[in-house]
């Protein structure tokens, strides 16, 4: 069953094998979801500029426009930079995985999966979009970057920068835990969702998003070899 904070959210899906978009359709529609499909890149376009939906799963290789070119332009609009995207990929290669998180992806799935891994990671994106805890500190400041959590909004030397709902919630948990070493598996736990370790390579990649989003300020992330990453204060 699907939870009050995920009921009735619109996720738009598109791949070219109907066989696949019909299943996908069928299990998140029985979690509660509204569903677009597009059978290609420039259908699933078209659709996401139109009806902006809460969530993106997109296969990346697509005939005509790839999921990657269409990544690259939800992300280059402000009317759909801040949708989440789930990418779906078939490939081997990392390569595409790593270039559609560089490119501002979410999470990704390797096929085959099953229909649940999907709607568990729609879940768990879509959670990760929801504003944090009011019981929380809702300004966080470490040298020159600032967090409002309750207006999801960072500044960077007092400019506003555009992040995802994940770069978002990894710059959170770091910055609130300044200090404290962060491994890859707890990262994973708190900012994914992940009860177990999956590739963590995930993690880095979102991390060297953060630091090329950050500019002068990326220093402030101190990469801890073999182990993780923690948030350090300028003078430390």
């Amino acid at each position: 069953m699907a939870t009050s904070k995920i009921s009735r959210k619109t996720i738009l899906i598109a791949d070219d094998e109907p066989d696949v978009l019909n299943l996908l359709a069928l299990n998140l529609r029985k979690e509660g979801f509204d569903v677009l499909k597009a059978e290609d890149g420039a259908r699933a376009l078209e659709i996401a500029r139109a009806e902006t939906p809460d969530l993106v799963v997109l296969d990346l290789m697509m005939p005509g426009m790839s999921g990657l070119e269409v990544t690259k332009q939800l992300k280059q609009s402000p009317a759909t930079r801040g949708i989440p995207i789930l990418m779906l990929t078939a490939r081997a290669e990392e390569v595409d995985r790593i270039v559609g998180l560089e490119l501002g992806a979410d999470d990704y799935v390797t096929k085959p999966f099953s229909p649940r891994e999907i709607v568990l990671r729609v879940q768990a994106v879509l959670r990760r979009a929801v504003v944090v805890d009011a019981a929380k500190e809702d300004v966080l400041e470490v040298g020159s970057i600032q967090i409002d959590r309750a207006k999801h909004e960072v500044r960077i030397g007092g400019v506003a920068c555009d992040f995802t709902a994940t770069e978002f919630k990894l710059l959170s948990v770091l910055m609130e835990r300044r200090g404290r070493l962060q491994s890859r598996d707890v990262l994973l736990n708190d900012v994914w969702g992940y009860e177990s370790a999956i590739d963590t390579r995930t993690v880095d990649t979102h991390v060297r998003r953060l630091r090329e989003k950050l500019g002068e300020a990326a220093d402030l992330i101190e990469t801890v070899r073999g182990f993780g990453y923690r948030m350090v204060a300028p003078e430390e």
